[in-house]
């Protein structure tokens, strides 16, 4: 009855000191977490930067599972006029944006878009410094999996780093997540605080403990929260270093059956 998600800021699989992309090192570290779902923020498909790796694809492979990317921009990010809104995932095309993993069988998936702001934000960006960057559309997608227990909806998103603009996209999560199967679990790199995530969606947090930065946390910015648990469900969680990501990762384990 047990089941192990898993939320994951991949940041591309950039090592925070060298800034050098390892998709592979990456893998191996997903993998190592051992969980049957993995949601997964900041994902690049066939981008230069990564060496047109389709990283969901590798990431899935390696937890022995399958996956969905879910585009939020065609090109890459963070650099002015080099990247647009996705309307759509394009296999063939280069993105960015957020993925499932799961290796549990789905029954379904389902997948939302948030509009971007119309301001430009303050980014510190690996090797150039503070740049203000245009903001980006984000995405929430959902897969319906098939555990010992019964059906678990998963959700993974990645909200804006400007915090009115997060609050209101949680608020457009809640709404796409209110007529999906219970139980379920969001997960994913909110940012935003404990405090004000339990304001806008009042769910049961799993993992309680600062994720940013990684070297040293001192915030936490990624979330795993459940709706519908049953009463008896059990629940443990930790937090930890993957990689050379600036963001620490979620584990949780649920068991479902009480």
């Amino acid at each position: 009855m047990r089941v192990r998600v898993a939320s994951v800021n991949a940041a591309s699989g950039r090592d925070l000191g060298s800034g050098a992309v390892d998709t592979a090192a990456l893998a191996t570290a997903v993998a190592g977490l051992g969980a049957d779902v993995v949601a997964v923020q900041e994902v690049d498909h066939l981008l230069p930067r990564s060496g047109g790796t389709d990283q969901t694809a590798q990431l899935a492979a390696a937890i022995g599972g399958r996956g969905r990317f879910t585009a939020t921009v065609h090109g890459t990010p963070g650099t002015p006029g080099g990247f647009r809104d996705a309307a759509g995932t394009q296999p063939g095309t280069p993105s960015y944006g957020i993925a499932l993993l799961s290796r549990l069988p789905v029954r379904s998936w389902r997948e939302h878009r948030m509009a971007a702001g119309r301001g430009r934000l303050p980014l510190v960006l690996p090797g150039a410094g503070l740049r203000w960057i245009p903001d980006e559309q984000r995405a929430v997608v959902a897969a319906v999996v098939e555990t010992a227990a019964g059906p678990l909806t998963v959700l993974c998103t990645h909200l804006s780093f400007s915090p009115p603009r997060a609050i209101g996209q949680l608020r457009a999560v809640r709404t796409f997540a209110a007529d999906l199967p219970r139980p379920l679990v969001l997960l994913g790199d909110l940012n935003l605080p404990p405090g004000v995530v339990r304001r806008v969606l009042p769910w049961a947090p799993l993992a309680t403990g600062p994720t940013f930065p990684s070297p040293a946390p001192r915030i936490q910015l990624d979330h795993a929260l459940a709706d519908g648990l049953a009463p008896g469900a059990r629940v443990s969680a930790s937090i930890q270093p993957l990689g050379g990501s600036d963001h620490r990762c979620l584990v949780v384990d649920l068991d479902l059956g009480g």
